[in-house]
């Protein structure tokens, strides 16, 4: 069974941000998101799931609901994309 991965397209700056600050960056190697360049960072399973765990007044939060499952910073929102 391969693992679940997300991938979302945040800009430089936020990459950045969300894998060497936000609150999960913190957490062991396995639960942090990975920026892979270019302005786009990557989930797997569990770090998608650390993620969640945000608050909606932080900044990383993660909303999933009929429109799409989409990561939050500040007063912008970034779709996210199931990888196969």
């Amino acid at each position: 069974m391969r693992d679940e991965r997300w991938r979302v397209e945040v800009g430089t700056e936020n990459a950045t941000w969300l894998a060497t600050q936000c609150r999960t960056a913190m957490l062991a190697r396995e639960y942090r998101p990975v920026d892979v360049g270019d302005g786009v960072v990557e989930f797997d399973r569990l770090a998608l799931g650390a993620i969640r765990e945000l608050g909606e007044e932080e900044d990383g939060y993660i909303s999933d609901d009929a429109e799409g499952v989409r990561i939050w910073i500040g007063d912008d929102a970034y779709e996210l994309e199931r990888l196969d």
